[in-house]
Formats: C-alpha cells, structure tokens, sequence
C-alpha cells in the first residue's frame, strides 16, 4: 500500500486508507472572499499546549487562488478557520511541522469538521511519523460518528479523502506547477524530525519556522523569502514565570535548548535576508504584560526590516 513517491524522502500512499477509493475530485475551489492570489492568516499564535485567554494554539493557513493549504492544528483550529472568514470546504493540504499537541491535537478534528461542513474532495496532510498511523487511529476512534454521518445524511466515505504522506528528509514536498512546498529540518530537541516549510507561489514566499532554535537549515530554507513566520521565546519573561515552579530548571533548560530567544530569531531573518518577520508562537505566550513593542524591540538589534507581531486571524500579503 505504501511506497516512495517521485519527491524525496516523502512516504506517502497512492490508494487512500481504505482500499478501493473512488478517485478524488480535482477541482480547484474558488469559494473564499479572496480567491486570488497568495496570503496568510494567522489562525493562532500562542505558544505551548496550554490554552490561553487572549490568543489560540499554533496554527496557520496560506490561501492560494481559494484553496487552503494549513500549516499546523492546534486546538480549536477549525473554529479559528470559521472566524476569519474561510469556508472548511476550502481545506485542501494539511502540514504538521512536528508532532507536540500544541502543533497537531486538532489534526484529525480539523479534517472531520470539515467533512461535516460538505468537504467533498481529497485532502492531502504531510509531516513526520508517525502521521499514516495518526490518521487511521483517528478514524478508528470516531468510526461510529463518522458511520452514522455516512448512513443517515448520505456522505462520502471519509477515509477516502485523505492520503497522508510522511516526510523523513529534506526536500520538496508538493508541486503542481504553480505553488512549490519545500521543507527543511529544525532543531527542536527532543522532537525529531521537526520541520519548517517553504512556500513558493507566482514569485512570492512565506515561510513557517516551525518550533527551532537558530537552525542553519532554515536560514537556507528562508532565503530572499518575503514572510519569515517565526517562533520567539521571551527569555526575562520566562525566568520570571518560572521562578516558583518545582521543575523550573529543567523546564528552561528544555526551552533554551528547543526554541529560539530573540538574537537567534533576529539572526535567521537578517542571514535569510527576509522582507518580513513575523514574530508568532509566543513564550510565555498568556503574558499580557508584555506589549508589542517588548517583543520588537527584542529583536531589533539583530534585525533591520520589518517586524510585525502577530495577532490571532491577521491577514498578511507577501
């Protein structure tokens, strides 16, 4: 069932979970507001598993010409999706940087919540091992949900829209001649793989660093690239809130070893020679003591372009 495709280092599956599936439709959606063209928006920008009052779990999504390409489902994805405009029917690709809850508890949700709102066609979700077995524990887990869906409202057989492909390398991921997804590994112990994503459409790019400290893989993944979205840690602000826990020591040495302060993220965007940086997945990311211009000028003195930080549901062009 499983084998190579032509892209490197990509494990991926030609017929869909269950076998015999009738071949997906392959028309284009066009269904959004904006349908033309290349933006994103930010669906959350919180950092770490826990829910946080002002902003939502990691998540993204980069609109081209009406179809939805979603890098990361942290919880409550799907209704962040609904909040800024987009119908779930416009869900076509699916990328997990790494496997933490914060970056893929709604990963299963997010696709059955759209089937639930019409979603028709085939979706393809890329990203470390083990997401081929996430996928069928996930269908395991609400067959009979999905089984009652089938028999009393006449839908489609879920399992049959969705062809995961795990990725084990470097490299690109999807082409289909007008928009380029490329890939490189980070570094977030003790998560490995863990990977950033490249997209490349019309001659514009964002790129989405994933959880990393400095990673010179994503330097070169970042190159010339307009939007460079960034994880970045307060490093004052988390002694601070670690300061009466039990574990604290360990806990920061965890963090400083996995993310990025903010002469690392200022060091990536200034050797990739991006446009913008946008500053997002903000630790400690409940703070609302910090402001804007804390986390700006933070990283000024290792960037010179523009900064922009990130609010959950911001549209940004490139």
């Amino acid at each position: 069932m499983f084998a190579l495709s032509a892209a490197a280092g990509i494990q991926t599956s030609f017929t869909p979970l269950i076998a015999h599936a009738a071949q997906a439709n392959s028309t284009r959606l066009s269904n959004n507001s904006n349908t033309n063209g290349m933006h994103l928006i930010l669906l959350g920008t919180a950092g770490g598993p826990t829910p946080k009052k002002n902003r939502a779990a990691p998540s993204q999504v980069i609109m081209i010409d009406g179809e939805a390409f979603v890098i990361d489902c942290g919880n409550g994805v799907a209704q962040q999706f609904v909040k800024a405009g987009l119908k779930l029917s416009s869900l076509r690709h699916i990328f997990i940087t790494h496997h933490h809850s914060d970056h893929n508890a709604d990963y299963g949700n997010l696709i059955l919540l759209a089937w639930a709102a019409d979603l028709n066609h085939r979706v393809d979700t890329y990203g470390p091992k083990p997401l081929v077995r996430m996928t069928k524990l996930f269908l395991q887990m609400n067959a009979y949900d999905i089984h009652t869906r089938i028999q009393d409202e006449g839908r489609a057989s879920l399992a049959n829209m969705i062809y995961p492909h795990q990725i084990d390398t470097d490299g690109v991921v999807y082409n289909n001649g007008r928009t380029k997804v490329s890939c490189a590994r980070v570094v977030h112990p003790p998560v490995n793989p863990s990977f950033a994503y490249r997209f490349d459409h019309q001659g514009k790019s964002i790129v989405i660093s994933g959880d990393t400290t400095y990673s010179k893989n994503l330097v070169k993944l970042a190159q010339e690239a307009d939007i460079l979205v960034h994880e970045v840690m307060h490093v004052q602000a988390l002694d601070k809130l670690l300061a009466s826990e039990v574990q604290a020591t360990r806990l920061k040495d965890h963090l400083f070893a996995s993310h990025s302060n903010f002469e690392q993220v200022g060091r990536v965007a200034t050797e990739a020679k991006v446009k913008k940086l946008v500053l997002s997945h903000f630790v400690p990311g409940g703070d609302t003591s910090i402001s804007d211009q804390d986390w700006i000028e933070g990283v000024r003195p290792y960037f010179a372009g523009e900064i922009i930080i990130a609010r959950d549901l911001m549209d940004l062009q490139p």
